[in-house]
Order: C-alpha cells, then sequence, then structure tokens
C-alpha cells in the first residue's frame, strides 16, 4: 500500500489492531511489487435549512476518501531507493457529479443511474521516487499537496463522510472546507530530507492552481518532528504555501492547431499564500489533534485552494484562516469513538455584509470489524455564513463500510 493510504490508517481513525501495514506484496525480479487500496461506501441521509434548503437527500456513495487501487514498485539499484507510484480512484454512486454515460436530462439534470450510469475515474497518484536515507529522497510527479496535507491525514472523518454528503461526484468533503484547506493532488518535484531522530522537513515546487498563462510555479514546505516513548506517541508540524492566482478575460480562440491557444487581457496576478502549524499527541488509546491556518487567498469558499470569490467581475484580496480540533478514544473492545470541532473563515472585503464561515461539529464511532475491514457511523452537522449575510445548515447522518487490502 502507497505511502499516503498507509498515513491515512494509521494516522486517521483505525484501531492498532485494524491498521493494514501493507498491501498485496509480490516479489518480481529485481522489484518489490505492491498492490493495495481501499473499498468503501456509506448510506449518508442530509437535511438543509436556511439558506441551504432544499429537499433532503439520501444516497448510497463513497466518502471523504474515494475508492482507490493502487499500484507500486520499489527497488535498490546503484546505492538508490528507486520507487514508482500509480493510483486510481473512482465513486459508488451512478447518478453523481462526475456521471459520464451522457444520458438523457430533464430540466438540464441527468435523470439515468443503475448500470448504465457510469462513475469516473481519477488517477490522482502517478509519480517516481528516488534516494538514500543518508541524504533525504526527491519525488517527482502527481501527488497530495505539501501545504495542508497532515491535516487531512489526521482528520478522523478520512476513513468516514463528514461534510459534502448528498452533492453527488465521487467523494465528500468531510472537514475540507471547515478546518483546514484541501492539499488537493499536484503535479510537483518535491525533496524530503532524512529522518533525523524524528525531525524531517520537505520542500517543493508545484503547479499553480487558478492560473492562465502558467508563467509561474507555486512553492511549498514543512517540517515536522514525531516522537514516541512507551505509551506515548505524537507529532508536531510546521508549514508554509505561496503561489499567484489570476483573472483575465477571454478575447480569442485558435483551435486550428495544437496544442490549442487561447488569447487574454486584463490578466492580473494576485498572491494566495499560507502558514500553518499542527499537532497530535497520542496516549494509551486516547489522541488529541489541533490544527491551524493562516492566509490570504487560499479559499474557494469550500476549502479548496483557489480563490474563486469575485465581485464586479474580478478577483478580490480576502485573508482566511481557519483550523479545527479533534479528540479519539479506543473503547477496551477496539471501537475508536471521536468528537471533533472546526472552522473556516473568510474575512469580509468592503463589498461584503460579514465575513463568510464554514463550521461543522462531527461525532463518529469506527469499529474494526476484522484487520482490514470497519463499520463507521458519523452524524456531521455544518452551518455555512455568507458574504451576503444568509446562512444555512446542513446535517448529515451516514452509516456504512470500509475494507483496505
Amino acid at each position: 500500500m502507497n505511502k499516503n493510504i498507509k498515513l491515512a490508517v494509521a494516522g486517521a481513525i483505525l484501531a492498532a489492531a485494524s491498521v493494514a501495514q501493507a498491501g498485496i506484496i509480490i516479489p518480481a525480479g529485481d522489484w518489490t511489487v505492491d498492490i493495495g487500496g481501499n473499498v468503501n461506501t456509506f448510506a449518508t441521509m442530509t437535511k438543509y435549512s436556511g439558506s441551504l434548503e432544499k429537499p433532503n437527500q439520501n444516497q448510497l456513495q463513497t466518502g471523504l476518501l474515494p475508492s482507490a487501487f493502487g499500484v507500486g514498485a520499489k527497488t535498490r539499484q546503484n546505492d538508490l531507493d528507486v520507487a514508482v507510484q500509480f493510483s486510481f480512484f473512482t465513486g459508488a454512486n451512478a447518478n453523481g457529479g462526475d456521471n459520464l454515460n451522457g444520458g438523457g436530462t430533464l430540466a438540464g439534470t441527468k435523470i439515468s443511474n443503475g448500470g448504465l450510469g457510469y462513475n469516473s475515474l481519477n488517477i490522482r497518484q502517478a509519480f517516481l521516487s528516488f534516494g538514500d536515507k543518508s541524504w533525504g529522497s526527491f519525488k517527482l510527479g502527481r501527488d497530495l499537496g505539501i501545504f495542508g496535507s497532515d491535516a487531512i491525514l489526521s482528520d478522523m472523518t478520512l476513513l468516514g463522510v463528514g461534510s459534502g454528503a448528498g452533492s453527488g461526484g465521487s467523494s465528500t468533503l468531510g472537514r475540507i472546507g471547515s478546518g483546514y484547506i484541501y492539499a488537493d493532488w499536484l503535479a510537483q518535484i518535491a525533496y524530503t530530507t532524512p529522518n533525523f531522530n524524528g525531525l524531517e522537513a520537505t520542500v517543493g515546487v508545484h503547479e499553480n492552481l487558478g492560473t492562465i498563462d502558467n508563467k509561474k510555479l507555486g512553492y511549498s514546505g514543512k517540517a515536522s518532528y514525531s516522537f514516541a516513548a512507551n505509551d506515548v506517541t505524537g507529532k508536531v508540524w510546521v508549514g508554509a504555501t505561496h503561489h499567484k492566482i489570476q483573472d483575465g478575460t477571454v478575447t480569442g480562440l485558435d483551435a486550428s492547431a495544437l496544442p490549442i491557444t487561447v488569447a487574454y487581457s486584463g490578466i492580473t496576478d494576485i498572491t494566495a499564500r499560507g502558514a500553518e502549524i499542527g499537532g497530535k499527541l497520542g496516549i494509551a488509546g486516547a489522541e488529541l489533534v489541533g490544527y491551524y491556518y493562516d492566509g490570504k487567498n487560499m479559499d474557494s469558499g469550500i476549502g479548496t485552494a483557489i480563490n474563486t470569490l469575485v465581485t464586479n467581475g474580478g478577483l478580490v484580496d480576502r485573508d482566511n484562516n481557519g483550523g479545527y480540533v479533534q479528540a479519539t478514544y479506543i473503547l477496551p473492545f477496539k471501537t475508536k469513538i471521536g468528537a471533533s470541532w472546526g472552522k473556516n473563515t473568510i474575512e469580509k472585503a468592503s463589498s461584503d455584509v460579514r465575513d463568510a464561515e464554514r463550521e461543522a461539529w462531527v461525532v463518529g464511532a469506527y469499529h474494526p470489524l476484522t484487520k482490514h475491514l470497519n463499520l463507521v457511523a458519523e452524524y456531521n452537522h455544518l452551518e455555512v455564513d455568507a458574504h451576503a449575510g444568509t446562512n444555512g445548515k446542513a446535517k448529515t447522518a451516514s452509516l456504512g463500510a470500509i475494507l483496505f487490502f
């Protein structure tokens, strides 16, 4: 199983007895092939009120972590650890936002479902890495972003649903947008230092999100310290990111040859930046997590790192901040229970009535039915306050299972 999925399993909500340590290991000449992934499905029931008012949504869908199939391979050559990883992600529900069947519509909405309601396949990971424990390692390709990665991998809803159920697509939001900014899956080149008795750092360049002319790259970095002694384990981390987002007007399109050329006018650069700090502490079955970020132009309104909030056709500078706290405990019969609270704030500009906020409470229970199979039950209470002064609520109950292999 690839590193990020193993971190998700070990660092999120599973009891020690249910942690999958590896996928299916196959020796293949000079290489060792690791096949792993997960399948999950939840019954979700969401009730809306206020500005979010619409019919209640009842769905069968994947949770925050889409179902995945990953193939990795590693070898040791010329004093280098060399590896490659491909991971394919998909959803359970066919009648979702990424439905590809092209079927009929009613009032502009797809109405088909069932066997011909195909869902999509999303290749989120495709990277190579090489290095040595004496000097560190390089990673080149598409993988989870550096900034915000520890926040999402520490979120107990990673193996559940959290917010965003009922909206279709192959994934819910978990605590994205109500506690942290989504790390996303980015094309990147990153370097990670050797592990110095628990101290480690990663720096990298990545493709920008929300750019037009592709002239600038983004930069991110983080440092962490992990420790363990008897029944006490913990980790603290800090991180930062900086990139440009752009706004502009399309003035022409030339599709006569490849690559297709798009002409823009009035391109405006706006700086997007963020800083974060977090930590978690585990003692004899109990774990506490705390996280906070502060930034500018980092939030699209649902926790994705593209500022699409516009006023009169143009991007507007807005400060962002947020964080979450979480407590979990493993009961004597191995069930892990947890509760968390978090909020994202997009501070108001001169044209706004108030700050925009997304605040959520989550409680959950996660039971390891076998070493790899877990039953999950959650309740999520989300409150959304908009810049215009409106507010709404979404209350979601979910019940399902997730299997790692």
